[in-house]
């Protein structure tokens, strides 16, 4: 058997786990399951640990070995875990010497044993200066969507987020690797392309010349004329350059669907996890979006139960669903991570974070259904993503029958389920 990677967290790491399995199977590993773990929250480092123990009941013969941003920040306690073979650093596991390191430090074991402080090779990720594109040759052809990783890591140190640690410093891909990369994904088929990042709009702060986001994504689109579809990832409003703002305004190309990392409602929860924005900057940045592309649809990542939340300053989160028109809502119980300043704070009573993080799902969940109720009678633009399920521009799910995986249909849309269109 060959390397099955298991995959935790953002898109990025779903891109990443693509490069992970071309260089893992180019060095020769056999019969190995690797985790590519997210440490965003105790929970997700949880169920990393959860699935390693089923994985290791379930396959006995294979070999574990833990990558990813919990392995990065955490690489004493996953190799402390007798499941576990070897733990890979978070900028290594993209390069093919780490990987021939690894098969041969799994055979050396094999032989002869090794400790757990001996299992680790994960380097120091605040060295790393520099990335370069990965030419993904090994994304399944016909894959109707599929991810560029133009940035990683990060400069900022909000005060609730262990990312950092875990990816290093913000580094970004040159425009002419990312070009190169995203013809060649094109040319084998690929409809929709999304660019993404740890802190996507600080791509280019690093490069000569500082270009920005959005000339990134002009670029593109002018030079990859025969991609369909080109969208963007979570983005830090306050970032958004003139560039990104035009190009949402006038490339057709260009999909109408923003994801903000928005976080918190309250100014002053803002100020105390180190954000950049205030409240009135996230809502005038939307309004300004909606003006210049009135179509646009908006998500966002929001935390409930940030460390001194009051029931007021709640509110205020919550509000921003009707405040800047959000549709689709990522939902984060606040979770304190080992080492940041938020961890240090008072906190809220879990059974409180628990029932606040309740209330705005069901917020978000009640605005997913008001768009949807507005889309019925609207002529979309549909990316076949399977047999029965599509994408329209906006990134609304749409139930369908006989898809063709990679198509884009114009379809009326004629209802919807509560969760899904149906065109």
């Amino acid at each position: 058997m060959g390397v099955d990677v298991v995959t935790f967290g953002c898109r990025l790491n779903a891109f990443e786990s693509e490069v992970i399995r071309r260089e893992a199977d180019a060095a020769g590993l056999g019969d190995t399951v690797v985790i590519n773990s997210c440490a965003v929250t105790n929970e997700a480092v949880a169920q990393a640990r959860q699935t390693i123990r089923k994985l290791k009941r379930e396959r006995p013969e294979a070999r574990i070995v833990v990558t990813g941003c919990a392995a990065q920040t955490q690489a004493a306690m996953f190799a402390a875990m007798p499941e576990v073979a070897r733990v890979v650093g978070n900028d290594d596991k993209l390069h093919g010497a780490a990987w021939r390191d690894t098969r041969a430090a799994l055979a050396r074991a094999a032989d002869f044993g090794v400790s757990a402080e001996e299992k680790i090779a994960v380097a120091d990720i605040m060295a790393v200066r520099e990335m370069a594109p990965h030419l993904l040759d090994g994304f399944q052809a016909g894959l109707p969507r599929v991810f560029v990783q133009v940035q990683n890591g990060c400069n900022h140190r909000c005060t609730f987020c262990i990312i950092p640690f875990g990816r290093g410093n913000s580094r970004s891909a040159p425009m002419g690797g990312v070009i190169e990369q995203v013809r060649a994904l094109v040319e084998r088929g690929h409809a929709e392309i999304v660019l993404t990042g740890v802190d996507l709009t600080s791509y280019g702060a690093d490069l000569p010349g500082d270009p920005k986001l959005g000339a990134l994504v002009k670029r593109i689109l002018r030079h990859v004329p025969e991609l369909k579809r080109l969208r963007i990832s979570s983005i830090d409003s306050i970032e958004a350059d003139r560039d990104l703002l035009d190009a949402a305004a006038n490339e057709e190309r260009l999909m109408p669907h923003l994801h903000l990392s928005l976080q918190a409602g309250d100014d002053m929860i803002l100020k105390r996890m180190k954000r950049r924005h205030s409240r009135a900057d996230a809502i005038a940045f939307c309004d300004e979006v909606r003006r210049l592309r009135p179509d646009i649809v908006f998500g966002a990542d929001i935390i409930a139960g940030f460390p001194t939340e009051t029931e007021d300053m709640f509110a205020r989160s919550r509000a921003l669903v009707d405040d800047c028109g959000l549709t689709f809502l990522h939902v984060f119980p606040y979770s304190p991570r080992p080492g940041t300043p938020a961890a240090r704070m008072p906190q809220v009573d879990g059974r409180v974070i628990k029932d606040r993080a309740k209330r705005l799902r069901e917020a978000g969940e009640a605005a997913l259904r008001r768009r949807l109720e507005t889309e019925i009678g609207a002529t979309r633009s549909v990316l076949i993503e399977s047999a029965t399920q599509g994408r329209t521009e906006h990134f609304m799910p749409v139930a369908i029958s006989d898809g063709v995986p990679g198509e884009v249909r114009t379809m009326t849309i004629t209802g919807h389920d509560g969760a899904r269109l149906i065109a």
